[in-house]
């Protein structure tokens, strides 16, 4: 399956990764690289992880708050946010995702 992230999905990925580097050395490459596993999970396992509607699904990201946000469209998958869930829980599902 291919994939995609739109792109605030990518600004709050590099965000994050920026963050958490700023807090410790390397953290932000652990982070990214966290980040990047998700992916290749969200990719094996699409329909496995948290369903939030009939069209959302959330994948954490171990060992960080942020949590990846994707849908399927023409067997697409596209990461629509990076949320992080300790600032605010749901606020990525109440703004325009593509």
């Amino acid at each position: 399956m291919k994939f995609e992230f739109a792109q605030a999905a990518r600004e709050e990925f590099l965000e994050n990764s920026t963050d958490y580097e700023l807090q410790q050395s390397s953290l932000g490459m652990t982070f990214s690289e966290k980040g990047h596993a998700t992916t290749e999970r969200v990719l094996e396992f699409s329909k496995g992880w948290t369903s939030w509607d009939d069209t959302f699904h959330r994948c954490l990201i171990q060992q960080f708050s942020p949590a990846r946000i994707y849908t399927i469209l023409d067997q697409k998958l596209i990461i629509t946010s990076a949320m992080n869930l300790r600032r605010k829980p749901d606020y990525g599902y109440n703004r325009e995702r593509i």
